[in-house]
């Protein structure tokens, strides 16, 4: 294999003949030698794209000649679909606020355009990646709406699947609709109530997910294209200004809008904290349901055997039958990386300064990484584990009949002192409610059975008031 040799400001450097990247590429390669997590991809595309509409609108301006805007354009939609990702093979975690991916796009996309045009690779005077594929471009605008055209799409992905995953959920509270189990609180027993009520309460916390995620796609519409290095919009004429927002627009079918102050955008990064907390939020539900759900499935005969998860795989190396609830573990997982994700981006956007925030990159990573993982594991979530969920109901009668929670329905008729001696009385006598009233009252049976009616205490009132 050849080697080409490219130049710069600083020295040079060799480049196998072969590569489309250049030798700013080259130089972060070496910088950013850290051996995990590559800018993701999503990015790539979405900053091609918005070279793409660079070379549309400079095209129209006559500031690029037609062939060479024509070859620029079809190296992009070749980046964009994913033709050339073995180029982009720089880490995630890089200084410079993202201009180390810009350039990287900028080469890959010029060299591609070269050769379309019938010439060799690192001939930058047919086209070259600053003067013609970065034309009144700055990575400081490119790069942060690249990030939020990435993340409004992944937005959707996410609605879309919390959206799927809170009917699977109402679907399991309407199946589980006649199973009366008991209700903790502080993991101790409560009251009585029907599991689907309990399943009922986690489609309302994921339906106030899915909404969050929907209109957060708002926070992200405003752009900075135009505004290059720090707002002002210096080397980007008033035409290419607004005409780079119309064709985004276009290319991308978003309602995307030009920001009123741009220098806002490119040095406020507030807006990616605020959609990273509708992330966490969503994560909070996600983890606490799982939680229950492993809690509930527990044992199967040492726990509390609730509810049945589906099986997915074997459990132990070494006790056989052992089954463990690895997908409810998987989203908790997904859900703990998503905590922690916010909390860098939180870093992150409050460590700008001036004009720019050099931390851009970290912010990328992270969002569009808990975009993905959370999209990804909900989808995960509700096909392995929410829709095969069984319950157990000869376990959750047998538990709820020998635990004294029927007590709180005697506390209108005998009130709270005397409901709570019979509750001490049937633990430590091991007796029901129903006996110890039998023994301590002079209620007839059909009065107790009145007010004792589980079906009637998981609901609003008073049990047994029908009988006064």
């Amino acid at each position: 294999m050849g080697f080409r040799i490219e130049k710069d400001a600083i020295g040079e450097r060799e480049i196998p003949e072969n590569q489309y990247f250049g030798i700013n590429t080259k130089r972060a390669q070496e910088n950013f030698k850290l051996g995990v997590k590559s800018v993701n991809l999503k990015l790539i595309h979405e900053i091609a794209l918005i070279k793409k509409a660079s070379a549309l609108v400079n095209q129209r301006l006559k500031k690029l000649p037609a062939d060479k805007a024509k070859a620029i354009i079809k190296a992009c939609d070749e980046v964009i679909d994913g033709k050339l990702d073995q180029e982009f093979d720089l880490s995630a975690f890089q200084g410079g606020a993202g201009t180390s991916t810009n350039m990287n796009v900028n080469e890959v996309v010029a060299n591609r355009a070269i050769e379309i045009l019938g010439g060799k690779k690192g001939n930058y005077e047919l086209v070259h990646p600053l003067n013609d594929v970065n034309m009144s471009q700055s990575t400081n605008d490119v790069y942060p709406t690249a990030l939020r055209i990435a993340a409004i799409h992944l937005l959707r992905a996410l609605s879309y699947s919390l959206a799927d995953l809170q009917e699977a959920l109402q679907l399991k509270e309407n199946e589980f609709s006649d199973v009366l189990k008991l209700g903790r609180t502080e993991l101790m027993d409560a009251l009585p109530m029907m599991m689907g009520q309990e399943f009922g309460a986690y489609a309302k916390s994921i339906e106030r997910d899915r909404w969050r995620v929907y209109k957060g796609e708002e926070r992200l519409r405003q752009i900075n294209l135009g505004g290059t290095a720090i707002g002002t919009g210096l080397n980007a004429s008033w035409d290419y200004i607004f005409g780079i927002t119309d064709t985004i627009q276009e290319l991308t079918g978003l309602g995307l809008a030009r920001s009123d102050f741009p220098m806002d955008i490119t040095q406020n990064n507030d807006v990616f904290v605020e959609v990273s907390g509708l992330l966490k939020a969503c994560s909070t539900n996600l983890l606490k349901i799982s939680n229950d759900l492993r809690l509930l499935a527990s044992g199967p005969k040492g726990g509390l055997g609730e509810i049945e998860l589906p099986q997915m795989q074997a459990g132990s190396t070494l006790m056989p039958g052992k089954v463990n609830p690895v997908i409810a573990e998987m989203i908790g997982q997904v859900a703990m990386r998503v905590m922690a994700n916010d909390y860098a981006i939180t870093m992150a956007a409050s460590a700008g300064q001036l004009e720019l925030n050099s931390f851009m990159p970290l912010i990328a990573e992270c969002l569009l990484e808990s975009l993905e993982l959370l999209n990804q594991g909900v989808i995960i979530f509700r096909e392995k584990c929410i829709l095969g969920i069984k319950a157990n109901k000869d376990k959750c009668r047998e538990t709820l009949e020998t635990s004294a929670v029927m007590a709180a329905a005697l506390v209108h008729h005998i009130g709270y002192d005397q409901a709570a001696c019979f509750a001490g009385k049937a633990l430590r006598e091991n007796k029901s409610i129903r006996e110890v009233m039998q023994e301590e009252t002079t209620f007839p049976n059909s009065r107790i059975d009145e007010i004792l009616n589980p079906l009637g205490i998981t609901k609003p009132g008073i049990p047994g008031k029908q009988g006064l």
